[in-house]
């Protein structure tokens, strides 16, 4: 995860690795680029959420869900935002052995709620804790209540439509739209895209635009030496003092402050 996560972590030789996940009080990161780890990777959620774009499909993740990423598939963050859990990886091995199914060929979503919500987080944290202290006994035992309570069946990621409305909102490739012009290439009328999106994801379509129009300035900023006025207009915006204040309101910082920030750390 951007932030305490397994990226920039060297895996080689490793069976199994976790780390707590807390992005709460950290900015918006720039759009992740893919990734792909070398054993199933994980990520389990007490708070906040998390956006993963893996095998052509959108996850969110929130408070009480686990996903679970096949060994060599690429994935990436889109967004996430006051993210507090853990992410980490073991062999694809331990679901096959344990389960006695075919190795993990594509994401699987699981929402934990309730007591076992409470249990997967305290297993969470012990697993934590047993890594830290190299305790490979428990680790392994951990492992096996976790597997054991993946439940087979249909998968608990978004509905086809409020996926799509994702895919297109996320991929820097297409121009950002305005809420009519989503719902219209859903093939849908406004209200219900929102009505769909809202109960999906606990966020309407105008924040998801947001969302989508800030990560996307923020990449322009800090990776282009394009005119402040420019980056507004490639996010849909054509008043810069509009843009400015929308990114200050977002942020805390104007366009040019937050520039000079990333140009500083790099």
């Amino acid at each position: 995860m951007p932030g305490n996560g397994t990226f920039g972590v060297n895996l080689s030789g490793r069976s199994f690795y976790i780390r707590r996940m807390n992005t709460q009080g950290v900015g918006k990161a720039l759009r992740m680029p893919s990734a792909t780890l070398p054993l199933v990777g994980f990520l389990y959620l007490d708070d906040g959420e998390v956006v993963v774009e893996a095998s052509s499909q959108t996850y969110l993740c929130s408070a009480g869900h686990l996903l679970l990423i096949p060994e060599g598939m690429p994935f990436r963050v889109a967004h996430y935002s006051g993210a507090v859990g853990y992410s980490g990886c073991f062999p694809a091995s331990i679901i096959s052995d344990s389960k006695g199914t075919p190795p993990l060929k594509k994401p699987l979503q699981q929402a934990f709620w309730f007591d076992e919500g409470l249990f997967m987080k305290e297993l969470f944290n012990m697993l934590e804790l047993s890594f830290e202290r190299s305790d490979m006994t428990f680790i392994e035992k951990g492992l096996a209540l976790l597997v054991s309570r993946i439940k087979p069946g249909p998968e608990n990621r978004l509905p086809e439509r409020v996926s799509g409305f994702m895919d297109e909102l996320f991929d820097e490739s297409c121009p950002l739209l305005n809420a009519s012009e989503y719902a219209t290439s859903a093939g849908l009328s406004a209200n219900y895209l929102n009505r769909l999106v809202k109960d999906s994801t606990g966020k309407p379509v105008r924040d998801w635009i947001e969302i989508a129009r800030l990560s996307r300035a923020k990449k322009l900023l800090g990776s282009t030496s394009m005119d402040i006025i420019d980056v507004a207009a490639a996010v849909g915006i054509d008043d810069q003092s509009y843009f400015s204040r929308f990114f200050k309101k977002q942020t805390g910082m104007t366009p040019t402050a937050f520039r000079n920030l990333m140009h500083e750390k790099s």
